[in-house]
């Protein structure tokens, strides 16, 4: 069985844009237990981050550590020109938010950037309530990582599409920076259609020679594969079970792909 990247019993709790798991390697290193949290609509998610801790098994077991994947607008900096003491003018210039937000960022050495993201300041204060050894990290960086590593196979050019969440991440790779990157509304299959074939459009990418690969939660998947190979030859759809080798954590129900990536990759 392979094993489960960073072993130590690190919860880990990903805040999406309207979800919110919880999830912790199992004991035997191979495994994890996964706790979606059903989020009341109409209620702050801080509020029910404090309601989980009454109901969720894994956050009612106590615990030090936890590692929060939180899934919000990214700004990207090149790692040459990145000033922390900058980072929150450059974001909510990028990001106007009404919103009381603290900004975080992570190093990415691998692509030469720094990911710099927001937290509600309400769902960091219950985190700091439970919490001593707080990690936090942008539910991107895992994804961008491991396909950054898939972009080097093959001659061909790569553009890479991740749905979540009905938003759609579309990136692509030149050696080791990004050639592109940005986040789209995908709450419509024919929208996500138009900025997949733009953004080829743009990068000047090959319809007879260069790559299309997507994964995650696909909108009318069937339909968009079949539009998009109108126009591309390589269009394809990544299956995580055999993107990872059938991994068990490929097999959990309604685990998204940035979170099975980061347990099997790490971040």
């Amino acid at each position: 069985m392979p094993e489960i990247s960073n072993t130590k019993q690190r919860l880990t709790i990903r805040i999406g844009r309207g979800t919110l798991s919880f999830s912790q390697p199992a004991n035997d290193g191979t495994d994890v237990m996964f706790e979606p949290y059903v989020v009341k609509s109409g209620v702050s998610m801080a509020a029910n981050l404090r309601e989980a801790f009454k109901t969720s098994e894994l956050l009612m077991t106590p615990q030090k550590r936890v590692r929060v994947v939180i899934d919000s607008d990214v700004l990207m900096v090149p790692v040459e020109t990145f000033n922390e003491e900058q980072m929150e003018t450059l974001y909510f210039h990028a990001y106007p938010n009404n919103e009381q937000l603290a900004v975080y960022y992570n190093v990415l050495p691998d692509l030469n950037c720094v990911a710099v993201f927001g937290m509600n300041k309400d769902l960091r204060l219950v985190i700091d309530d439970h919490f001593q050894d707080i990690s936090i990290v942008t539910a991107m960086s895992a994804v961008w990582r491991h396909l950054h590593q898939r972009s080097f196979t093959g001659n061909r050019n790569k553009l890479f599409g991740y749905f979540h969440e009905k938003r759609l991440e579309i990136f692509s790779f030149q050696q080791n920076r990004f050639k592109f990157c940005n986040a789209f509304d995908a709450s419509r299959a024919h929208d996500s259609l138009y900025f997949l074939l733009y953004v080829w459009k743009q990068l000047q990418l090959e319809s007879e020679h260069d790559e299309l690969h997507i994964v995650g939660d696909i909108p009318e998947q069937e339909w968009l594969v079949n539009e998009l190979k109108r126009f591309l030859k390589n269009a394809y759809v990544i299956n995580p079970t055999a993107d990872f080798n059938r991994h068990p954590v490929t097999g959990i129900k309604s685990m998204p792909y940035d979170l099975q990536t980061l347990y099997i990759k790490g971040r």
